[in-house]
């Protein structure tokens, strides 16, 4: 168990690595806005404590998402055009039990 710890933590450090260096590039490549530019619109609406942010492509364009835990308990996910800032869709990912 150790040793998978210790071979996964780099791991997952090098993709958060990765994953900064591809949104920067996306936005000096004026491919997306910045993050706290599409905070600034749509957290406002969230509705609850943004508890995960992730930068991803889908069908083609750039996606923000945001998962967002409310105080009902419920975790909904938020998922922003990164360019234009529009929300997309909303998905509720689990219920308070």
């Amino acid at each position: 168990m150790a040793l998978a710890l210790t071979i996964a933590w780099p791991l997952a450090q090098a993709d958060r690595a990765l994953d900064h260096r591809r949104a920067r590039e996306a936005v000096l490549a004026g491919e997306i806005r910045p993050l706290a530019e599409i905070l600034q619109r749509v957290q406002p609406l969230l509705d609850g404590e943004i508890i995960a942010t992730e930068l991803e492509r889908e069908h083609g364009r750039w996606v923000y998402e945001f998962k967002v835990l409310r105080s009902d308990g419920r975790v909904v996910e938020w998922s922003v055009d990164a360019r234009e800032g529009n929300v997309l869709k909303t998905e509720v990912k689990r219920g308070k039990r």
